[in-house]
């Protein structure tokens, strides 16, 4: 018998709220600390970069796979066994890949990883929805969105402590107690473990907490007969489709690349200098994401796209022929031009149709597999050429969603205030 409850409106914003919160942080921990760590794997494995860049793809290439099937298997089993299922599979993998660190387990386990991913974000929003109330379910997603940043931004941070802090004489004590599983020429792994230990907590937490009764909109639920035959039949489908997966390959192309780049060409160290542009630029991202909010207030969406994937142009340019600290900043700063492009080409998507907005959304879910597809294709082009030529790749996949900005014909377009005066209205 399924472990729900129907939650009073008093208790809406008590500890499920808060557990819901927590599951985005860990999606953004889980998904993002791969760009800090690619260097060390290279290191460790004697990996090309061709083969490297088949890390990332392993990991969002469960996305493509498991975005469709996750929303009908969420209607099928509800919440709380979909939630068990996907910190099952997080853990599994990040064990595999912690006790048998290889790089042909390496790919499987971050496959695993990226399913259970995968299932979470098509679980969570609903589930927010219910449990914080329709009335605050804008507000709630925002929060969710800032706990997602945090993640990102504290990501590659955790991973630089653990790189300084093992075998150290003054180490804490949960980090000697990795030194056990963690070969000394491989922090990295350390992670691994980390993340088996998170995903472990949440079956507990997930498995003695009560769930509310979901019963999804008609916007929120997947079908795959007719309207599914219908959108992708629509030209339209596939150019957001490719536009939701040039934004996160052009993410994961500089957030996994990036710290490797900066070795390769200045010198810098990708287990701490690397990682803490990394974490600095998603740290941005999510500034930006607060900046663009109120922009998108006043200004038509199609405008603001524009102006940041022209910012998005520049940062990148300046990052692959700098030379100096600005490279650095301009890496980092580039976060904050991506930072509107997710929210924005998504709502364009969704308000170009009229039928169909949670199977449409399913699709667009499925073209987060560009962040598998972009970086092999960097990887792959960097040992033909080198990596700073194959960095250039970045500039097709922009340069479409620069395109998107001019093309996009959306049947609603953004409500807008006409001055701050109407903020006090």
């Amino acid at each position: 018998m399924e472990n729900s409850v129907d939650v009073p409106d008093q208790k809406r914003s008590g500890g499920m709220l808060w557990l819901i919160i927590l599951i985005f942080f860990i999606i953004s921990l889980m998904s993002n600390v791969l760009g800090p760590i690619i260097p060390g794997i290279i290191d460790s494995f004697s990996l090309s970069y061709a083969l490297a860049g088949f890390l990332p793809f392993s990991f969002f290439v469960a996305y493509g796979v498991m975005s469709l099937p996750a929303g009908l298997l969420v209607e099928r089993w509800k919440e709380k066994k979909t939630l068990l299922l996907a910190f099952a599979l997080a853990t599994v993998g990040a064990l595999v890949f912690g006790f048998q660190p290889q790089f042909g387990t390496a790919l499987g386990s971050l496959f695993i990883i990226g399913m259970g991913m995968a299932i979470l974000q098509v679980v969570i929003n609903p589930l927010l929805r219910v449990v914080g109330g329709e009335e605050h379910f804008a507000f709630n997603s925002v929060l969710g969105q800032l706990a997602f940043g945090a993640a990102s931004f504290f990501s590659p941070m955790l991973y630089s402590y653990l790189d300084q802090n093992l075998y150290t004489p003054d180490a804490a004590p949960l980090v000697q107690m990795l030194e056990n599983w963690v070969p000394a020429d491989m922090k990295w792994v350390s992670v691994y473990f980390l993340f088996a230990v998170i995903a472990l907590v949440m079956l507990g937490l997930i498995g003695v907490t009560k769930f509310p009764k979901v019963d999804l909109k008609a916007d929120e639920k997947v079908e795959v007969g007719t309207d599914l035959r219908n959108l992708l039949g629509k030209r339209m489908v596939w150019m957001y489709f490719f536009g939701i997966f040039s934004y996160v390959g052009l993410e994961q192309g500089i957030a996994n690349w990036v710290s490797q780049f900066l070795e390769d060409y200045h010198g810098v160290d990708p287990s701490q200098e690397g990682a803490q542009v990394i974490s600095y630029f998603w740290g941005l991202l999510t500034v930006g994401c607060l900046l663009g909010l109120a922009l998108l207030k006043f200004l038509d969406s199609k405008l603001v796209l524009r102006v940041f994937s022209l910012g998005a142009v520049v940062t990148l340019l300046v990052g692959l022929l700098a030379e100096g600290g600005i490279v650095l900043v301009a890496f980092a700063f580039s976060g904050f031009c991506l930072s509107v492009m997710w929210s924005i080409l998504i709502s364009l998507a969704l308000n170009s149709v009229d039928f169909a907005h949670g199977t449409f959304a399913g699709i667009l879910c499925s073209g987060i597999m560009g962040g598998a597809i972009v970086p092999l294709i960097i990887g792959t082009l960097a040992e033909v050429l080198t990596l700073r030529t194959a960095l250039f790749f970045l500039l097709i996949p922009l340069g479409y969603i620069l395109f998107i900005s001019f093309w996009a014909k959306p049947l609603v377009t953004n409500a807008r205030l006409s001055s701050l005066k109407d903020l006090f209205r």
